[in-house]
């Protein structure tokens, strides 16, 4: 069978733009300009442009044109961030950690040696944690305006791992999923594994009268990348929109323990259809994997996690609970919340006059680009400064993605932290009057 006309014109494009032939953020051709030079139809140029950018070589925004993606920053098309080079500066993930921790991990280390449960933590444990570990877990939550039996409580192995089983045990391939039209980067890998369709909404009544919708994954306090929190009257029109259409609320708090006074969880708020998910891994060590999830109905989570880990790795918990039970842990979230607020007062002075977005003690700061700047161009030639940045394409659950950066800026020594924004700072500059 022959190729249709436009294959060659597809080949020869995706492999032009593979050399490098166009610089990153270059607008090609109109749909018109390249059916005239190739002499081709109208259509057939529409769909040359929508082959190439199912490849993920060039993107196309609504009355603006087609530009040129820059590959090396679209592994998995948007949902796997890239790779940070060994010797590059970290902007594009958070691992927040404060000076003294390795000396808290070896004396707790110490500790257990010396207890008599050591034993113990060679077996297997129960799969959604043991009891003593889940009594832990719901006083800590209790802090959150969240007040829960422990038996409504289990073990997981960070939040990511909470996500999959809590997705796992209540949807099914092809359930549709509303989310924010910006939403957390690891909840898009797992709804594509899982075979989930994510669909953006501001307005989740409307889109369930229009969609059959099973649930809605949300981050209340504090949402990633944005770093906004929900007020406390729209988690009350939330919850009955949940209600209403008998949706399933994912209540991802992984990052709430930053924000202080914070309204109560949609889990205080709709108990009876939240599960809550949350880790002691930003707040604590990214290395430990202790993660924890609150829901009603634990049965189907349970079986999930002795379907996937059998049991979160029992010495990391028994450490976890240690440091619930001495103050370690509300002590790390405490020195975290004000490192955050100082980090964030130092990216606000850079980026005076810009329009950015975020938490005043949040880690991440969402930077809008002006016209014309464009955030894989941006992103590219900070790229090779040796500073890696997140673009929107990450993050972003809808057709048309914003010109913007996420920076995470809770990697890096403080004291390097000015100078490496200032340099972002340069960039952008530089970028929009191009």
């Amino acid at each position: 069978m022959r190729a249709p006309r436009y294959k060659p014109v597809v080949d020869r494009l995706a492999a032009e733009l593979r050399a490098g032939r166009w610089p990153v953020g270059t607008r090609l051709p109109t749909h018109r300009e390249l059916a005239a030079r190739e002499g081709i139809a109208l259509v057939t140029a529409t769909r040359v442009y929508a082959e190439l950018e199912a490849m993920g070589l060039v993107t196309g925004e609504q009355g603006r044109g087609t530009f040129v993606r820059d590959t090396a920053l679209l592994a998995g098309q948007g949902i796997d961030p890239q790779l940070v080079a060994s010797d590059a500066v970290d902007l594009q993930f958070n691992y927040p950690a404060l000076p003294g921790q390795a000396d808290l991990l070896r004396q707790a280390l110490r500790d257990l040696a010396a207890g008599g449960e050591l034993e113990s933590l060679l077996h297997y444990q129960p799969h959604a944690g043991r009891l003593e570990d889940r009594a832990a877990v719901a006083r800590h939550v209790s802090k959150r305006g969240l007040q829960v039996d422990a038996g409504n409580v289990l073990i997981v192995s960070g939040a990511q791992h909470g996500l999959a089983v809590t997705a796992m045990a209540s949807l099914r391939r092809g359930d549709v999923v509303a989310v924010d039209p910006l939403t957390y980067t690891g909840f898009k890998v797992l709804a594509h594994t899982l075979g989930l369709e994510l669909v953006a909404t501001n307005d989740l009544d409307e889109l369930c009268r229009r969609r059959p919708i099973k649930a809605v994954y949300t981050m209340p306090t504090l949402h990633n990348p944005l770093g906004t929190v929900l007020s406390l009257k729209a988690r009350k029109k939330l919850v009955a929109t949940a209600r209403r259409h008998d949706l399933l609320i994912i209540e991802d708090a992984a990052y709430a323990y930053l924000v202080e006074d914070a309204p109560p969880p949609l889990a205080a708020l709709a108990s009876e259809r939240t599960v809550y998910v949350s880790s002691l891994s930003k707040s604590v060590a990214t290395g430990l994997r202790v993660g924890f999830v609150v829901a009603e109905q634990v049965s189907p989570i349970e079986q999930v996690i002795r379907a996937t880990t059998w049991n979160t790795p029992a010495l990391t918990v028994a450490l976890v609970r240690r440091w619930l039970a001495d103050g370690t842990v509300d002590r790390l979230e405490a020195h975290k919340r004000t490192d955050a607020h100082m980090r964030q007062a130092i990216a606000r002075d850079v980026f005076a006059g810009l329009p950015v977005v975020g938490h005043p003690a949040s880690y991440f700061l969402w930077l809008p680009l002006a016209e014309p700047a464009r955030a894989d161009r941006v992103a590219a030639a900070l790229t090779r400064r040796r500073i890696s940045v997140a673009t929107a394409d990450q993050f972003a659950t809808t057709p048309v993605v914003p010109q913007a950066l996420r920076l995470a800026l809770g990697s890096i020594p403080v004291a390097e932290l000015r100078h490496t924004l200032t340099t972002v700072r340069s960039v952008v500059d530089a970028d929009a009057h191009r």
